[in-house]
């Protein structure tokens, strides 16, 4: 479940980006896995969901809200959860070094 507190605030500019989006077009369920899915059918929905992220004009957008509100699950901005928590492990690693 996303963090709420992580959220940005109840204003439009904080959201609107949302309507630029190329996955508007698409079925949501490209974007989130069904339980259970694994393999080549997994690798395949991840394929096809980073492939209309890759034409997205919010795709930067996107992954920054998603790593910001720690969304949990789906692609978003054109990265997979496990991409992004790899990106969050980094950046915690980087400033714990950094300190």
């Amino acid at each position: 479940m996303t963090v709420i507190s992580r959220l940005p605030g109840a204003h439009e500019e904080e959201w609107d980006w949302q309507l630029d989006g190329a996955c508007r077009a698409a079925d949501s369920q490209l974007f989130f896995h069904p339980a259970g899915e694994r393999g080549q059918a997994h690798d395949d929905r991840d394929r096809a969901a980073k492939a209309v992220c890759a034409r997205c004009p919010v795709r930067e957008r996107c992954l920054m809200h998603a790593l910001a509100a720690r969304e949990r699950y789906g692609v978003w901005g054109g990265c997979t959860e496990e991409e992004r928590s790899g990106m969050l492990r980094r950046r915690r690693r980087n400033r714990a070094r950094a300190r």
